[in-house]
């Protein structure tokens, strides 16, 4: 048990989403979507919860992740705080490729979906 995030595309309207990202206790940038998902007007729970994610929002997580203002956050199953250079790094690489296939699903005029488990 941990934290499992999934990031993906789908027809507006529809509940199947193709996968395209995944990543597994990367609490900082789980901390950043449930900022969004707030800001959004989501409630308290944000555990096995579709997040939409607009062209604004994928510009802002981009910003951050070149920024490195992603902030790290605790939680029972969200692994360690203490992100290293190296953890920044690795998890970088991964960030950019999915904002590279959310603004290629963008493009499709699919909706993009992110989706933490917990």
């Amino acid at each position: 048990m941990g934290l499992d995030m999934y990031a993906g595309a789908r027809v507006a309207g529809e509940t199947e989403t193709e996968e395209f990202a995944y990543w597994r206790k990367h609490n900082a940038l789980h901390a950043f979507m449930d900022d969004l998902f707030r800001e959004k007007g989501g409630g308290d729970d944000f555990n096995c919860v579709d997040l939409v994610l607009s062209t604004r929002d994928i510009d802002r997580l981009e910003t951050a992740i070149n920024g490195r203002t992603l902030k790290p956050t605790s939680g029972f199953f969200f692994g360690d705080t203490n992100y290293t250079d190296e953890d920044w790094e690795y998890h970088k690489k991964g960030d950019l490729a999915f904002i590279e296939k959310a603004r290629e699903a963008h493009t499709k005029g699919l909706e993009v979906v992110y989706h933490a488990w917990y």
